[in-house]
């Protein structure tokens, strides 16, 4: 099925069809028509937009030639409509004559597709030299030509080089000859008999060549569910392999750390703390290791449940390792962790209790002391949990007996990294995936599918609601009161956040262009990856340790934007940390308010001092970048601004609002954006104004962006590796093709029974689309 279509179809007509990554036969067949149309039904033409390259249906109205006295030569022009509006066809020739052939054929009443780039001329829409085929009539004979007027037509994925009919005809060259044994079929024949699904060569004749709706709407059903299914085989095999794996059991023991740490919790756990502890407690006593997604809304209390998990596996004689992104989340988390724990962490110190265990820190900027303090600790396994960075992947990092690995964060850590950290261990350690980026039900299913999901959606007693109120940028009344605002926040004893997208204003622009475009993830609806999956940030100024901020509208860039302060000139659209600071300090409305600033680019201790400045109230204002997204946590927050709030996606604005309101005292978050009504931006931004539910969201900004390739680091709205299927809308596919994939592999773990669906596993996860799906 994978001949190279240079051979099939000959050098000349296999050219253009590579320029659209078609170079095999199996490349050919599984390019799918992206929509059909009805001979009879015309292409809406009131859109067209200039220097699109489009398809249309459409019925000629009326042809025109003549000669051309300014510039020589002749000219053709055609007229046809979709009953309403009109486009006009334009072909230039040197003699009358060359052009008789299309006077001949675009006859008035004839309907044709259309193909070409739309252009303007004299306010007019038209197709110069336009690629066309007449339906009914481009045919080899009378009786074809009545069957090819009266079914669906396939309209594919093309370019000015191959219109669409012509890869339609290049399909049916390769197809026809064809028989089901040389199509074997990676659906196993009892799961296609029980879905009712039919075979992979009637369904690809359905797609290319239906003579019904019906018939190509099967065919597309079954690849969808096709890909489903192997996807879902691959993710049910990989858990099968960790299951059958041996690890270290971790039972809980009796009057050991956990007790102690329990009896000493100065707060009720909520009802989905205790539940998914119970989950971990039996799971960490197994003797194959633990593989748990632990999703949870902000401020739910992940951290409490980890930390039990951890401490049941140091009670256990083992070591827990906690992987953070950052240099400021692995510092906020030891803080935290030693918080909680008071003298239960300080093991071998004076006034430490009897049962007590240490928490070491490993980050990349740590002084040479503290380093190999920590570096004995984590050896000798005085350390019985260890935080840090990439930090911990380097050679050095050895542990005494490796139990648990706990990732948080894990969309942005590769493969080869967590996999450096648990070959750590003599055997594969438990594992323990965090995020508190929610996930809807089907992109777990679909990329998290190897783990088992625990979810916790309480928020502790205690905590107190957010409001977000969206501030036009260019109101500068508006403006003034958010600063206004702040100022009431500290008088009352409140901190108060400033976040903006970079650091330093003389940073490049294109820069900025630049990462954006591969950032987390832009935010209009043609934006960039659900799960904000890639945080690699490149030029621009942005932190290397930190996320990056999102981009929706890159073509805007560039453009001049409204200063924050009344009366300051015009100013870039993406603000930066140091000009913002400057800004506020000469700012009438916060004169007498210390102001401090953090990034990426500050020394570790230095962070460490602005933080702890912050958390006592003697710089009660932070201006900051994205770094303070997730981990960070300061009870006395209660007011966040956003500049450039329209430049962030739904997920990474619910994390940054997340970190006010942790307290007891009512948050309030407000995001100063330039988003026009009606806008993509304007949507996100009244929906997270509207809820705090970060399921909610999750599954809006999923409807909104598109999933993008959930196989490879393109982001949302674009390219996918899977064809048809959309997590977005094929919940229920996704999960029959699950249970039947399950039921599967449980029966052939090895897949050596079924080696047709083996090497679609292996092309589906071809080059890094393999090393992303482990990623997740």
């Amino acid at each position: 099925m994978d001949e190279a279509l240079a051979r099939v179809l000959g050098e000349r007509t296999a050219a253009p069809l590579a320029k659209l990554g078609l170079r095999t036969t199996g490349d050919l067949l599984r390019h799918y028509p992206r929509r059909y149309t009805e001979p009879g039904t015309f292409t809406n033409l009131t859109d067209l937009a200039v220097g699109e390259h489009v398809t249309v249906q459409a019925e000629v109205r009326q042809v025109t030639v003549r000669e051309m006295r300014s510039r020589g030569g002749a000219m053709l022009q055609a007229v046809v409509t979709d009953g309403v509006r009109t486009l006009q066809l334009t072909f230039f020739a040197k003699r009358r004559g060359v052009l008789r052939v299309h006077e001949q054929r675009l006859v008035p009443g004839r309907t044709g597709l259309f193909t070409g780039v739309v252009s303007d001329y004299r306010g007019q829409r038209q197709l110069t030299h336009p690629d066309y085929q007449l339906i009914g009539v481009d045919a080899d004979d009378e009786a074809a030509a009545l069957v090819e007027a009266s079914r669906p037509i396939p309209l594919y994925p093309a370019s000015a080089a191959v219109p669409t009919w012509r890869i339609q005809r290049c399909v049916r060259t390769v197809l026809d000859p064809l028989t089901d044994d040389d199509l074997p079929d990676p659906i196993p024949v009892e799961v296609r008999s029980a879905r009712g699904l039919v075979g992979l060569r009637e369904a690809l004749t359905d797609v290319h060549e239906p003579f019904t709706d019906e018939q190509w709407r099967r065919g597309r059903d079954r690849l969808r569910y096709e890909e489903a299914f192997v996807l879902q085989a691959e993710l049910a095999r990989r858990r099968q392999l960790a299951a059958g794996s041996p690890a270290v059991a971790r039972p809980r023991v009796a009057g050991g750390l956990l007790d102690a740490f329990d009896a000493r919790l100065p707060f009720t756990l909520t009802d989905g703390q205790r539940a998914v502890g119970g989950e971990l407690e039996v799971e960490l006593a197994a003797a194959h290791p633990m593989q748990r997604l632990l999703q949870g809304e902000v401020g739910s209390g992940k951290t409490v449940v980890a930390l039990r998990a951890m401490l049941q596996v140091v009670d256990a004689r083992g070591q827990a390792a906690l992987l953070a992104p950052t240099e400021v989340l692995a510092a906020q988390h030891v803080r935290t962790l030693r918080a909680l724990l008071g003298d239960l962490a300080e093991g071998g110190f004076l006034g430490g209790d009897d049962l007590s265990t240490r928490v070491a820190l490993l980050t990349g900027s740590q002084g040479a002391s503290a380093r190999r303090e920590n570096l004995l600790d984590a050896a000798s396994g005085r350390a019985g949990i260890v935080v840090g960075t990439h930090a911990l992947l380097s050679e050095t990092v050895q542990f005494a007996d490796l139990g648990l690995v706990v990732v948080d964060e894990q969309h942005r850590f590769g493969v080869e990294q967590r996999d450096t950290l648990r070959a750590k261990a003599a055997q594969l350690p438990h594992l323990l995936v965090m995020t508190a980026t929610p996930i809807p039900r089907t992109v777990a299913m679909t990329v998290f599918g190897d783990l088992e999901t625990s979810t916790l959606s309480e928020i502790p007693a205690g905590r107190s609601g957010v409001t977000t109120v969206v501030v036009p940028a260019d109101n500068a009344t508006w403006v003034a009161r958010t600063w206004q605002r702040v100022r009431e926040e500290v008088e009352k004893g409140g901190r108060a956040y400033v976040v903006c997208p970079r650091i330093d204003p003389d940073d490049d622009q294109a820069g900025s262009r630049r990462r954006t475009a591969s950032s987390r993830g832009p935010a209009d609806d043609d934006g960039a990856d659900l799960l904000s999956w890639d945080a690699t940030a490149a030029a621009g100024g942005l932190d290397a340790d930190e996320p990056s901020a999102d981009e929706p509208s890159i073509d805007d860039m560039g453009v001049d934007g409204q200063g924050l302060v009344a009366g300051a000139p015009p100013r870039r659209p993406l603000r930066a940390v140091l000009e913002v600071a400057d800004e506020l300090r000469a700012l009438p409305a916060l004169a007498g308010i210390e102001i401090g600033t953090l990034h990426g680019r500050m020394a570790a201790d230095e962070k460490d001092r602005v933080l702890a400045d912050f958390t006592s109230g003697r710089v009660p204002v932070l201006v900051s970048t994205t770094v303070i997204e997730v981990g960070v946590d300061v009870t006395a927050a209660t007011a966040m601004v956003v500049l450039d709030a329209d430049r962030f996606g739904i997920s990474q604005l619910h994390q940054l609002r997340g970190r006010v309101g942790r307290g007891a005292a009512p948050g309030l978050c407000l995001l100063v954006a330039d988003a026009p009504d009606g806008s993509p931006a304007a949507t996100r931004l009244a929906t997270l104004a509207a809820t705090t539910d970060g399921f909610e969201l999750a599954a809006v900004d999923l409807e909104l962006r598109r999933e993008g390739d959930v196989l490879g680091a393109a982001q949302s709205g674009g390219a996918s590796s899977l064809r048809l299927l959309r997590v977005a809308r094929d919940g229920a596919v996704i999960e029959r093709a699950r249970a039947d994939a399950r039921e599967v592999v449980g029966a052939d773990p090895d897949l050596r029974e079924h080696p047709v669906l083996r090497a679609a596993i292996d092309r589906l996860l071809v080059g890094e689309r393999e090393e992303f799906l482990d990623r997740a």
